[in-house]
């Protein structure tokens, strides 16, 4: 059975920094590409970050410099530091795990809010 979970969310105020944690078990997650999406209340669902089994990173506009996304393959756990956070970072997380070889398989996470107000 795969299980996706995210942790580490909650309520910031601007320009804290949180950690967000995705622990996954019943996948190869060294095999998997890891994302990191976000879901503002009345928006669409947005990719924040990602990495490669090869550890290559890539970021949107709106978080680079400021969010990093690493990988604990032995833990096979995702990471997202989260740094100097805005208001406009206020959205559910969710964790994404991605596997492009054949079979293609994709599974998701429940979401972990974050809210950063003052």
């Amino acid at each position: 059975q795969v299980q996706i979970v995210e942790s580490g969310g909650g309520l910031v105020q601007p320009g804290d920094s949180l950690r967000l944690s995705c622990t996954t078990s019943g996948i190869i997650f060294r095999f998997y590409t890891m994302y990191w999406y976000r879901q503002a209340s009345g928006e669409q669902r947005e990719l924040v970050a990602s990495i490669t089994r090869d550890d290559t990173t890539a970021y949107a506009d709106s978080v680079k410099g400021r969010f990093t996304i690493s990988r604990e393959n032995a833990k096979n756990t995702l990471y997202l530091q989260m740094n100097n956070l805005k208001p406009e970072d206020t959205a559910v997380y969710y964790c994404n795990a991605f596997r492009s070889l054949s079979p293609r398989l994709e599974y998701w996470g429940q979401g972990t809010q974050v809210t950063v107000s003052l």
